[in-house]
């Protein structure tokens, strides 16, 4: 089940062609995405999503994104769903056609089932590697040509760090900074809890600022819990009580293992924690 509708509303067959070969987001990946989980026909997060989208879109240079016109196909492909009670949304804005400075951006939706190696990895955990992703913390500041912190189509990195991981007998990889600062993983955001206090790094290091790790904040406080948002270490990663991973679509998924060594088992954690952040929608 897949459902697929560009920004003016038209919905399209998925399996034909729709995007040209001279499309810069194909070329050079030179677009924005985002990844929104809809349950229950509920699309969560979503003003912080079409902030983002926008807030990527200027970084690079892009045309400001239709707020309205975003909302509508958002809404366009949920009342089109007729797949299981969650599912992945994907929004994508490309630069459009090389070559034409007539041409529009590039702009759709598309409603992706959930795999079962998401489904499982939300129950089970995951065994995760810190990569070095040779950047300093403060090259954002320095270097904002270099994007850091937008969420662009260029995942090439972040697809070979999964690959990397693969290979070192894990599923998922937290990037380190060169003087060992923690900064992200691929596709989602560090949770480090210690006591009765949720800990994630800033965004100002040159990171995504995540959505899902914002709603699981706001569940936690709700439930009692002490959240700060400030620098880590990625000496306190094995020390901690426990180590989570927070993604749209994975939601907080607990890290078992990290680096080839066992964690402490963190699962009532998780188990609290991943309550908290489902109460935020209740």
């Amino acid at each position: 089940m897949r459902v697929l509708a560009f920004l003016d509303g038209t919905l399209a067959d998925p399996d034909a062609a729709h995007i040209r070969v001279d499309d810069l987001g194909l070329m050079r990946g030179d677009g924005v995405f985002e990844t929104v989980l809809v349950a229950d026909g509920k699309p969560r997060e979503l003003r912080p999503h079409l902030d983002r989208l926008a807030r990527s879109a200027s970084m690079l240079d892009l045309p400001e994104p239709d707020d309205e016109a975003w909302q509508r196909v958002v809404r366009t492909v949920i009342d089109n769903w007729t797949g299981g009670g969650e599912f992945a949304l994907k929004l994508v804005y490309t630069r459009g056609i090389e070559g034409d400075p007539e041409a529009r951006p590039t702009a759709y939706a598309m409603g992706l089932p959930i795999g079962e190696k998401v489904i499982r990895a939300r129950t089970e955990g995951v065994a995760v590697v810190t990569l070095d992703r040779g950047i300093a913390p403060d090259l954002a500041e320095r270097a904002p040509w270099l994007l850091l912190g937008a969420k662009s189509l260029s995942y090439g990195i972040n697809m070979a760090a999964v690959r990397e991981a693969d290979r070192r007998g894990a599923s998922d990889v937290i990037f380190t900074a060169t003087d060992g600062s923690v900064l992200e993983g691929p596709t989602s955001n560090v949770v480090l809890a210690r006591g009765r206090t949720l800990y994630t790094p800033p965004a100002t290091i040159g990171i995504l600022p995540g959505t899902t790790q914002a709603a699981v904040f706001r569940g936690a406080e709700h439930a009692g819990w002490t959240t700060k948002i400030e620098p880590l270490h990625a000496d306190e990663l094995a020390g901690a009580d426990g180590l989570f991973l927070a993604s749209s679509v994975r939601k907080l998924t607990r890290v078992h293992t990290l680096d080839g060594k066992a964690l402490p088992d963190s699962s009532e954690i998780h188990a609290e924690l991943a309550a908290a952040y489902e109460s935020v929608y209740a």
